[in-house]
């Protein structure tokens, strides 16, 4: 099968080349896959890996082969998931416990934006607890993860406040936010939950806008940034809040569950995914530049044709 590979002989880093098809275990599903979305931490993963590793996370696809212990969907179903390495692939195995069955009338291309992006966004926010009634506080708004985490927030009763450029503005109120700010200075706290992806400053700023027995979870730096933190920023005004870190691969079982609920949402109309580019995999040096550049709000999304 052919797979997109770490290659330094390129000038893009990566090479179509032929590699061996996967061999799944007992409780893995082999999926043909037809599309794969692009993540900000790959590109990271893209200047430590070796030559010939295989990157790739976000994968959707058809099972071209049901897991032999008899989990998971049967041959033929159209899923989607969240592997840790080689979706970029034409062939990928996949836990059972890490897939879920798309839904009628949901695309590949549509799904293939929800599985790193959307259970970031849910399991950032269930730091949060009951969000019903809450004031949320949303840094990078205009983010896939925030864009995702704006209208989960939204759905469970939240108010929020989303940080983004102003020309953003429009597209997040429409989403459900309740204020849009170009700055975190201008968020006018306190709020019980705020999910913080820049680091640095805006860091140091969450801290001043936590509520007493808040969270502020951490999921990210863009900025890349330290931020000095001291007992004095939470006293007084901050008493009990917490700063929580996240990251999606250590963050617990049940991605598939998660990912199925996703989808669900997005049947019912209730989540919108925001496919801002969509271009062949043999496109990927193209692909990856706009995602360096920030040149798009939304997800990149690549499929396997040609």
């Amino acid at each position: 099968m052919r797979a997109l590979v770490m290659s330094s002989d390129s000038p893009a880093g990566l090479a179509l080349a032929e590699v061996e098809d996967p061999r799944p275990l007992a409780n893995e599903a082999l999926v043909s896959v037809h599309a794969t979305s692009l993540n900000r931490g790959e590109l990271r993963l893209l200047t430590i890996r070796p030559d010939g590793w295989i990157p790739g996370q976000d994968i959707v696809g058809i099972v071209e082969q049901a897991a032999t212990d008899g989990s998971g969907p049967a041959a033929g179903a159209r899923v989607a998931a969240l592997v840790d390495q080689a979706g970029w692939a034409e062939r990928v195995a996949v836990s059972t416990d890490r897939l879920a069955v798309l839904p009628d009338g949901v695309s590949f291309v549509s799904a293939a934006t929800l599985p790193v992006a959307g259970t970031t966004a849910l399991r950032t926010l269930r730091h949060g607890g009951d969000l019903a009634g809450q004031r949320v506080l949303i840094t990078g708004a205009s983010g896939a993860v925030g864009r995702f985490q704006l209208q989960i927030a939204r759905e469970q009763g939240a108010s929020v406040t989303a940080v983004a450029a102003a020309r953003h503005g429009e597209d997040l109120r429409r989403l459900g936010a309740g204020q849009v700010v170009e700055a975190i200075e201008l968020a006018e706290g306190p709020f019980s939950l705020i999910t913080e992806s820049v680091g640095g400053q805006s860091l140091a700023h969450a801290i001043e806008r936590v509520a007493p027995g808040g969270t502020i979870v951490m999921f990210g730096s863009s900025s890349g940034e330290l931020t000095p933190i001291g007992f004095r920023q939470f006293v007084p005004g901050h008493e009990g809040a917490r700063l929580q870190t996240f990251a999606y691969y250590t963050s617990g079982a049940g991605i598939g569950s998660d990912i199925a609920s996703l989808l669900a949402l997005v049947a019912a109309g209730r989540l919108e995914t925001r496919v801002a580019l969509t271009m062949p995999w043999t496109d990927i040096a193209q692909a990856l530049d706009a995602l360096r550049q920030r040149s798009f709000s939304g997800k990149a999304v690549l499929t396997m044709t040609g």
